[in-house]
């Protein structure tokens, strides 16, 4: 994607905007899926270089996965590797040297698109046992760092750089962006382990770019030993939801002060039990208000995680799903459990509205290690191959389906990853790799191996026909004037009623690691919709809601969802592509909604997309939205 730069000289800005209005035409016209699939299957795609501990979505054609350190057969600099580029169009990988040991590391992306990997192992050799020295030296050459930075790039020349702001020393930290594009780099503990101690717990939390020393969290302070990856989301009222343990608060950013909201019900959700999680769409219908789903993980009481008779291999999972909309209650409420119990469950927000559920298992926990009665090394077994469905919009007790799924075949476990494509290869598929609850590259003589196959999963829209929306923006401000995307009969399916089904959607993919995806969230844009007497139909879009705590400032992918069918995904930069505060502009009505009177089965499809006197005025209500938008943003200050 082109970044558009954030100048306070509106000449400046200009220029950006005849960039912005030069790619405007190729960018905005998403096609359809160019490799095929079959709905609700699992298709192999091929090896990884590496194997996906940690996994994020960079461009809508790169994808980069971070290792632990480990004896990966592939070699960069001198030494194994443990990231990768991997190239979706060409379904080609690069090696890169992320420098650091990025075990168990948190991530998120910066409201300029820079993406962060924050804490992890300390140097280590063959094993996983710690070097005797933390500036690198053999046998791998990974010295303590945990300062990595990216900037993603499409012409395979990006590499990962080094901060010169060291964050403090933490294992399994959360990492989630702020409204002004800062990140909070939250908890965590200084030398590994299964659970947290007191001798090495981390209770507190820091920022990047950096605010000074770090600020303790007594609510850390309170939940060891399973307040590892505390389960941490920005809240539309920017307010922060922290989950560890039993307990759950409230952090407030402006006085650090934590609200204590109700204990949470059925099971430890945090890392090692490991419960899917995900923040609900906010929509219009639901004013852009935050619920957080929790299924799964393990009912394990507080003392019974460091007792020596606990075999953690024979602790059963749990089913329960409760959800939270902690800006409105500060109560949990059940929800339909899942079909069977499940730790480590990937969950994944797919632009039709649905929550899509891959990997974990029945018995156990995350983690790994050398006891007698690990599975291997494995804390965890009898594995999930069915995938799963929640529909949020569904009737109570219908809310759960894997009905048109297929299995897969391949189990995932501990160090799973997964994302959402938005791409034109794999359009709106899922990318599905790693499980590793090995202490280094093991692929025999054990049950569950180092994984390197790489998957992609095809949910059950996948083979329809896709909308090809054209007026796709690439800059997305909060408030300001609205666009309009123009859709054609096919876009339809061939029945005008289809356009009172159409909504555009903003989905930010996240960060994935340890059965998270830090920072994913959903965001519908309000629409209003209609026709021209020439048989062109039209949605009005708003901007971003004048709330940058809704979604954060940085990259995401723009949809258009008719009737449940996605469009190819179109990145977008959120905000001004810069740290600080952003500027909120006046939001725009939109015109009230009106159903063309039109035919309602056409016969065939247009193929010119539109009429030419759709098309120019939709080329014109754009090149005026954007330049009011640009004009707005630079006089904004930003």
């Amino acid at each position: 994607m082109q970044r558009l730069s954030a100048s306070v000289v509106p000449g400046k800005y200009l220029v950006d905007l005849l960039t912005f209005l030069k790619y405007l035409p190729e960018c905005s016209r998403p096609g359809q899926p160019q490799r095929r699939g079959q709905n609700g299957r699992y298709q192999l795609i091929g090896e990884n270089l590496v194997s996906a501990q940690q996994m994020f979505l960079g461009t809508t054609d790169k994808v980069y996965i971070i290792d632990k350190v480990e004896n990966n057969p592939t070699l960069i600099n001198g030494h194994p590797a443990w990231a990768e580029e991997y190239a979706l169009a060409s379904n080609s990988q690069r090696p890169m040297d992320i420098i650091t040991n990025s075990f168990c590391a948190g991530g998120n992306v910066l409201g300029n698109g820079t993406w962060l990997n924050v804490g992890g192992n300390q140097a280590v050799t063959y094993g996983g046992a710690q070097a005797d020295r933390q500036d690198g030296g053999g046998p791998y050459n990974d010295p303590d760092g945990r300062q990595s930075m990216l900037d993603p790039c499409d012409d395979g020349k990006c590499e990962w750089s080094l901060s010169l702001f060291k964050t403090d020393q933490r294992w399994y930290p959360t990492l989630e962006t702020l409204q002004d594009g800062t990140i909070i780099i939250i908890g965590g503990c200084r030398y590994g382990g299964y659970v947290n101690d007191p001798g090495q717990s981390n209770p507190t939390y820091e920022f990047f770019p950096t605010r000074g020393k770090p600020i303790t969290s007594p609510h850390l302070q309170r939940t060891l030993p399973t307040n590892l990856y505390p389960l941490t989301w920005l809240l539309p009222s920017g307010r922060l939801i922290m989950q560890s343990n039993w307990e759950t608060v409230l952090l407030d950013p402006q006085t650090w002060t934590e609200t204590i909201l109700d204990t949470m019900p059925d099971a430890v959700r945090t890392y090692p039990a490991s419960a899917g999680t995900a923040m609900l769409p906010m929509t219009p219908a639901n004013n852009w208000t935050a619920t957080i789903l929790f299924c799964g993980g393990s009912n394990v009481t507080t003392p019974r995680w460091t007792e020596k008779d606990f075999i953690v291999t024979q602790q059963r999972a749990s089913s329960s799903c409760v959800k939270i909309t902690p800006d409105m209650s500060p109560s949990y409420h059940h929800d339909d459990p899942l079909p069977e119990v499940r730790t480590m469950a990937n969950f994944i927000l797919l632009p039709d509205g649905t929550v899509f559920c891959t990997n974990g298992a029945r018995l156990g926990t995350a983690g790994y290690g050398n006891n007698s009665w690990a599975v291997g090394q494995s804390y965890a077994d009898d594995p999930h191959f069915m995938p799963l469905v929640y529909d949020p919009n569904a009737a109570e007790g219908q809310r759960w389906s894997s009905q048109g799924y297929t299995p897969t075949t391949i189990p995932r476990m501990y160090h799973s990853s997964a994302t959402l494509l938005p791409d034109g290869m794999f359009s709106c598929s899922v990318l599905i790799s790693g499980s590793n609850p090995n202490s280094d590259y093991n692929v025999s003589r054990v049950r569950y191996p180092t994984e390197y196959r790489t998957e992609v999963f095809y949910p059950l829209y996948y083979t329809s026909r896709r909308p090809e929306p054209q007026g796709l923006p690439l800059q997305l401000s909060y408030g300001g004037p609205s666009f309009t995307v123009t859709l054609t009969w096919a876009d339809l399916g061939g029945n005008v009623q289809n356009l009172a089904k159409a909504k555009v959607v903003v989905i930010r993919t996240g960060f994935s690691t340890h059965s998270m995806n830090m920072g994913q969230r959903y965001v519908e844009l309000e629409s209003s919709y209609g026709g021209y007497p020439d048989k062109t139909v039209f949605l009005h879009v708003s901007q971003m809601p004048p709330n940058p705590a809704i979604m954060a400032p940085g990259p995401a992918f723009l949809f258009v969802v008719v009737n449940g069918v996605p469009s190819i995904g179109v990145q977008v930069m959120i905000g001004s592509g810069q740290i600080g505060e952003q500027t909120i502009l006046p939001v725009e009505s939109l015109p009230d909604s009106a159903m063309p009177k039109f035919s309602q089965n056409l016969p065939g499809s247009r193929n010119s997309g539109q009429s030419l006197k759709g098309l120019t005025r939709t080329g014109t209500v754009m090149l005026w939205s954007a330049l009011a938008v640009s004009l707005l943003l630079a006089l904004g200050g930003i």
